[in-house]
């Protein structure tokens, strides 16, 4: 919003109002804001007993906070203000159950009360943002409110609200608000009410279009014909891999692909923007609080350099993905993958074309975009040099790595591939190259950053040292990876967010968030109760995860090389079982926005690096 400055403006972070129930409204003149007290973007989140209010100090922080202070309840995070108006229920954090919340247009008959949610639609001077106030008393020719980022300067004395607005009653018991500003709008109120009379009816979905279908392709006689082009590397690679041009492992699988809603892609659509920014929210509270940070079990020589990553390259990651269990049960996510590459060209490129060859019609490839959006990603990328994939000799690591140089190449960038790091030498100065001698500044890797801090553990180096290599060597993965003068993707900090450890910190950020499972460091009796998994905080593909029941018997588990790590416990929220099979959804990132979908299936209820990534194709809409 722009604003016009007044004589009595205060700066940044100043109180300029209290509220009902002693909340304190706060001067969000961004202009002024000292540096010396808000060091970097931590210092701009704002928490109330743990749990995450929003950004200092905007309209939405002040709203939320409110609410938590008088009522015991918030809404969820949104992306702009004018979004809240679409909300359909809010968190009630005291008795751990979600409350309706319905909407009223302005003009409606049902009159807002004390506590009601007032929102601005984008426009005028609330630009794409909109707005959100507080109404703190209800006149019929006016309202209180109190709000933040609308002005800077402090409230009249005495007064526990920020400004009134006009109200006109109508002949028809219809109530209007006068919009004070040109080229705003306000769209309505929002009440915690059960009582939909008068309200603006959203038609939710039923509970049943978020079931995902198994389907069989109709094009049988296509069976035995080739479909990848296996001119192109990645593909000939993948073919390679598969033993054919199969997209499943099990030939019983050979025609199946499944479908989902648009409803249901929409809402995955949704749950990914707002819980990359969860994530996001609760990386930053991990890395200010050393005892959370204690819990993720990294070499603490390496807390500074993950801090420095953080804060130098926050906006930095290419891509990711999410796990989900997607039914008519709900939309709960497993964890967040951010640091290492699986099912990328799957989704992005062979299921496509896939359901052309089989000519699946009546509806959308639902990982179309995702190519495309990882060329935006690498395109917004300041890149001046070189960019080196690191893989290992693997089969799947190979088509990876192909399929996201091609994606590199398309963003106009440079890229290189080199299978393992023998090829590497580190000369004097500490800068390393490859075997033609072109220095080493970018990288894309698919190892998971674990695999190199396992290297620290077992050689107890010191990361600090690794600086200091005064004579030409050959390098270790850590020393590659590590190095000051290289730039990493994924970037270091992803080493939080992909971390398990982290699922605990956002049920308390976020408590009773409808896409968070319960999730404890240690086992409590409401898990036991509900059955329960337990997971390393670190690990992949599955590996030494189990499912307990809620009569303590063990239904699932698969071994591993990560017995030894810390666990963390989840209640149990099996994957849905559709046709034998056990089905999760992945949604992929780019840029920290949704950029695609796909699936994973097994006939265990644990995925893991065997299980198939079969078709996903979202249904048109009808």
């Amino acid at each position: 919003m722009t604003k016009i400055k007044n004589i009595q403006d205060v700066s940044f972070g100043t109180p300029i109002g209290i509220s009902m129930g002693n909340v304190t409204a706060y001067s969000s003149d961004y202009d002024t804001v000292d540096p010396l007290i808000y060091k970097s973007r931590s210092h701009f989140r704002s928490y109330v007993d743990d749990i995450y209010m929003g950004h200092k100090w905007q309209c939405v922080e002040f709203a939320r906070r409110w609410l938590y202070t008088n009522k015991g309840y918030i809404f969820n995070d949104v992306a702009m203000a004018y979004e809240i108006f679409n909300l359909r229920s809010v968190r009630d954090i005291v008795n751990n159950n979600e409350l309706a919340l319905n909407a009223f247009e302005n003009g409606a008959k049902r009159l807002p009360e004390v506590g009601s949610l007032l929102i601005w639609d984008e426009g005028g001077e609330f630009e794409e943002t909109g707005h959100v106030a507080i109404i703190t008393a209800v006149f019929n020719d006016k309202v209180y409110i109190a709000e933040q980022n609308m002005a800077f300067a402090p409230w009249p004395n005495g007064q526990n609200y920020s400004r009134e607005i006009k109200a006109k009653l109508g002949s028809n018991g219809d109530y209007w608000l006068h919009c004070p500003s040109d080229g705003s709008t306000i769209l309505g109120w929002l009440i915690q009410t059960d009582d939909e009379t008068d309200a603006l009816i959203s038609s939710l979905p039923e509970p049943a279009v978020f079931n995902i279908e198994a389907c069989t392709a109709p094009a049988q006689n296509k069976a035995n014909t080739p479909w990848l082009n296996l001119a192109n590397d990645d593909e000939y690679a993948f073919f390679q891999m598969m033993a054919g041009h199969r997209l499943s492992c099990d030939d019983a699988s050979a025609l199946r692909y499944y479908r989902i809603s648009p409803q249901a892609h929409l809402a995955l659509e949704t749950a990914t923007d707002e819980l990359h920014q969860m994530f996001m929210h609760a990386t930053d509270y991990v890395l200010e609080h050393p005892e959370l940070l204690e819990k993720f079990g990294l070499p603490k020589n390496l807390n500074e350099k993950i801090k420095r990553s953080w804060s130098n390259r926050a906006n930095q990651l290419v891509t990711s993905r999410f796990d989900f269990s997607m039914s008519e049960h709900g939309l709960k996510v497993y964890e967040y993958n951010c640091d290492s590459a699986s099912c990328y060209m799957e989704v992005g490129k062979v299921q496509g074309k896939w359901l052309k060859h089989f000519q699946v019609k009546g509806g959308t490839d639902a990982g179309t975009d995702l190519f495309s959006h990882l060329v935006k990603a690498w395109q917004a990328r300041a890149i001046d040099s070189v960019i080196h994939i690191l893989q290992d000799d693997d089969p799947e690591e190979t088509y990876h790595a192909l399929f996201m140089k091609n994606a590199i190449e398309a963003a106009g960038h440079q890229c290189k591939i080199l299978v393992g790091i023998d090829s590497l030498t580190c000369n004097e100065n500490n800068e390393i190259e490859d075997s033609a001698g072109i220095k080493i500044q970018w990288i894309w890797k698919t190892w998971a950053w674990e695999t190199a801090l396992d290297e620290i553990r077992a050689n107890q180096d010191d990361v600090t040292n690794k600086a200091q290599h005064k004579k030409p060597h050959k390098p270790s993965l850590s020393d590659v990876l590590l190095n000051d003068n290289i730039m990493v993707f994924e970037p270091l900090w992803t080493l939080i967010p992909s971390n398990k450890a982290i699922l605990p910190v956002l049920c308390m950020l976020f408590p009773n968030h409808p896409y968070l499972l319960n999730t404890s460091f240690e086992l409590t009796d409401e898990l036991k109760q509900t059955g329960y998994v337990s997971k390393p905080i670190v690990g992949r593909c599955g590996a030494n995860i189990k499912i307990i029941d809620e009569n303590k018997q063990v239904i699932a588990e698969k071994s591993g090389n990560f017995e030894t790590r810390e666990q963390i416990y989840q209640t149990l929220f099996p994957l849905p079982y559709v046709e034998d099979k056990y089905v999760q959804v992945c949604t992929f990132t780019a840029n920290g926005h949704y950029a695609g979908s796909g699936v994973r299936v097994d006939s265990s209820m644990i995925i893991d690096k065997d299980s198939d990534c079969l078709a996903l194709q979202c249904k048109h809409d009808v």
